[in-house]
């Protein structure tokens, strides 16, 4: 390994943050390096939930069916009474897909399976994360970051324009950048486990004791695997045995009778909750993004979804900048992603004190479809105007129809690294721009199907967020925005 090769980018901690925003740079074409302090893959199911929003953007960088078939629908939960009985409910909503929202429930996948996915796409595009390679300390000195490394091949020094830390919740890189990680210790330990087991059907997510945080457990199967994961709470204090004898002994004496059998732990932690959020996402040319600048209770499966989302959001910033786009770009990262992690914060400890109680029900607030970035300094639109699209709002899917007859997704035009220009037919020519797709959308264009006004222009992001919704009359802003972007 050359520990000291040159890179326009360093991402430190090679999880699901690291890995989608290798994928995006690498599809991008940009310089990179991608590191992790772990002499392996991560091998559990810690982050099993992919939430709707985060499918579409898996989709967008070509693995969302490799991640389908790796994973299944949530099961229904069996309630386990005390006398014996159980009652089965679907408290996790399962919706049918609509033109415009094509995933609109949740998909159970394992997260090592999802990292290993990633890892898998990453090698289509001839890049893999370079294991055992520890950031030991580095230095920004405004126009390069000097990380020094530890690796198979020794220690060395890599030169980078960018630094990002996606090195998780005990992030080196903040601790290093000496940002603040306020927040709370919500006084609860847990155990999340990957085990065999017999005992228990594997058409049900069984929970039981609920309501009653000292005895409550829940195992969940593991699509296409031999595995349960084993979630419940803990004492706030105490060694916890994680062997496969110790969460039998920890099994037994919350359910007495011994009708399940531990037969093997493949990975379990032990962990304490809690919610906190970086006092900043960004110091001069180091980043942070996913459980690095934000960690959370587990209820409602937002973390790697949100640290997924923060990756897509950076990278194409990045790689604009790097093209030439103005630096005051990169500010927009954190004016965008940090209040969404805030109000993602409250909704998980929100959820936490539901499940307290034994509710468990989780529904669309918990999907990510209607986050989005109004207000952003991103968001261009005119104040008071009326319309169904809003700059800052998640474009949603549509089934178009093109010149030639043929049904096209919206979804499929635009996907990739691209800005994508969509101009209702009827008004002059956009000049062309590399960069940017461009289509006409009409009776007398190229595709059919949305409803655009005559010459109004709808220009979406590469991550597939409004950017700026201007008519006729407003078109002449469209380069002065596409020129804080893009540069040019």
């Amino acid at each position: 390994m050359d520990v000291s090769r040159d890179t326009d980018i360093l991402i430190c901690g090679a999880g699901a943050a690291g890995l989608t925003l290798a994928v995006d740079l690498a599809r991008r074409g940009v310089s990179f390096r991608l590191i992790d302090r772990l002499e392996e893959p991560f091998a559990g199911s810690r982050g099993k939930g992919i939430q709707p929003r985060t499918l579409e953007m898996f989709e967008d960088l070509g693995i969302v069916d490799r991640l389908a078939a790796a994973g299944g629908f949530y099961p229904p939960q069996r309630v386990h009474r005390d006398d014996g009985t159980h009652e089965d409910v679907q408290d996790i909503t399962i919706a049918a897909p609509t033109v415009e929202e094509p995933y609109r429930s949740p998909l159970l996948v394992p997260q090592y399976r999802t990292e290993a996915i990633l890892r898998e796409r990453l090698a289509e595009w001839g890049h893999c994360p370079e294991y055992g390679t520890r950031l030991a300390a580095f230095a920004d000195d405004g126009e390069r970051v000097t990380a020094h490394v530890v690796g198979e091949g020794g220690e060395g020094v890599i030169r980078c324009r960018y630094l990002v830390g996606a090195d998780g919740g005990r992030s080196f890189v903040r601790h290093a950048m000496q940002v603040g990680f306020p927040g709370k210790t919500l006084r609860m330990r847990a155990m999340v486990a990957d085990i065999v087991l017999d005992g228990l059907d594997r058409g049900a997510w069984h929970r039981f004791n609920e309501g009653d945080m000292q005895r409550q457990m829940g195992f969940c199967p593991l699509p296409h695997s031999d595995l349960f994961q084993l979630q419940a709470p803990l004492p706030f204090e105490g060694d916890v045995d994680l062997s496969a004898g110790g969460i039998q002994a920890f099994v037994d004496a919350r359910l007495p009778g011994g009708a399940i059998r531990v037969r093997e732990v493949r990975w379990a932690s032990a962990y304490a909750m809690n919610a906190r959020l970086a006092d900043r996402y960004r110091v001069g040319r180091v980043f942070l993004v996913g459980d690095a600048a934000h960690i959370h209770p587990p209820t409602g499966g937002q973390g790697l979804n949100t640290s997924v989302q923060d990756a897509c959001n950076l990278g194409w910033k990045l790689a604009s900048v790097l093209a030439g786009a103005p630096a005051a770009l990169l500010d927009t990262y954190e004016e965008e992603r940090r209040p969404i992690a805030a109000g993602m914060l409250g909704l998980a400890t929100g959820l936490l004190e539901k499940a307290r109680q034994g509710d468990m029900r989780r529904g669309r607030e918990v999907h990510q479809l209607d986050l989005g970035y109004r207000g952003s300094s991103l968001s261009l639109d005119v104040p008071g105007r009326r319309h169904r699209f809003v700059a800052g709002d998640r474009m949603p899917d549509a089934l178009l129809r093109g010149a030639g007859g043929q049904e096209r997704r919206l979804f499929d035009l635009l996907a990739g690294p691209h800005w994508t220009l969509l101009v209702g037919d009827g008004g002059p020519a956009v000049a062309p721009r590399a960069g940017v797709r461009q289509w006409r959308i009409g009776p007398a264009g190229a595709l059919r199907g949305l409803d655009l006004e005559a010459g109004e222009c709808l220009l979406v992001r590469p991550d597939g967020y409004v950017g700026a919704v201007l008519s006729l009359e407003e078109r002449g802003r469209l380069e002065g925005y596409l020129a804080g972007v893009m540069g040019g």
